[in-house]
């Protein structure tokens, strides 16, 4: 950089270089279809098998549609999976050596992780796309009008750019892509705590506390009182779930605050 660089055309560059692995990914993912079919089919096959196999023996509290009930939790659970596909691609770049080509080039520091936290966004939104048709197909829909509505899906996308930050962190900071693949499990009981499928009301009270304080809860609780769809929370909810869009702009905030400096450190640390 010369001395007439200057802080806005450094933002620039640093854009113009994400913009660019942001291609790169998803040139990649053109590159194995498989995982874009797989993307394509989850959603679909989450509504049916939740929506009409468990949804037979669910009963939705003061009445009302299982579907209604469940679609905003299975939103959730799409947006909470996104650190758990950046860390799998995160680490396998760094286990395989592109971070450290990356590090050696006239790049950014900031561009690698944004282009990864850029094309996780992006087919985050495809895929919350195909859940919404899915959902409509099964005679979900939201009654609140369109503000409130957009308001919903505004919410789902900062919190799953701000949990693709911790996706980065995570993935640089495991020993290799094995261990990272070896973690994709554990996404399934993190989701599964939650008040995204049942009322929490009948839990146990140390597991009610957990799945109360649960962001997954916290943006399904959001996502129902802004769609109008059935599972209002009781007289006795916990703060997240009776202050929901509060909450998830709190954990939004939060993790975007640690996460985007601790996964600067660790890129930069990563090839020392």
């Amino acid at each position: 950089m010369t001395a007439t660089t200057t802080p806005l055309n450094r933002l620039g560059w640093t854009l113009a270089d994400g913009l660019t692995l942001i291609g790169r990914e998803l040139a990649r993912l053109r590159q194995e279809p498989g995982q874009i079919i797989a993307a394509l089919v989850f959603p679909a096959v989450m509504v049916v098998l939740f929506g009409y196999v468990l949804g037979s023996a669910i009963q939705v509290p003061d009445g009302g549609d299982y579907r209604e009930y469940l679609m905003p939790g299975l939103f959730a659970m799409v947006t909470f999976s996104a650190w758990l596909g950046v860390m799998t691609r995160t680490a396998s770049d760094a286990t395989r050596g592109v971070m450290d080509r990356f590090r050696s080039m006239p790049m950014a520091r900031l561009a690698v992780p944004f282009g990864q936290t850029g094309a996780d966004l992006l087919t985050g939104l495809l895929m919350l796309t195909i859940m919404v048709g899915a959902g409509l197909l099964v005679g979900w829909q939201p009654h609140r009008g369109l503000i409130p509505t957009a308001q919903a899906f505004l919410l789902m996308i900062v919190l799953r750019y701000a949990l693709s930050w911790v996706g980065v962190y995570v993935g640089l900071a495991v020993k290799n892509d094995q261990v990272a693949d070896a973690m994709v499990p554990l996404g399934l009981p993190f989701t599964m705590l939650s008040n995204a499928f049942v009322p929490t009301d009948g839990m146990p009270g140390w597991l009610r506390f957990l799945a109360d304080w649960n962001p997954v809860s916290a943006l399904t609780a959001a996502s129902r009182e802004l769609f109008g769809n059935p599972g209002a929370p009781s007289g006795n909810a916990a703060w997240p779930l009776a202050h929901p869009v509060t909450a998830v702009l709190l954990w939004t905030a939060a993790l975007l605050v640690t996460f985007v400096p601790l996964s600067l450190r660790a890129y930069t640390r990563r090839g020392r």
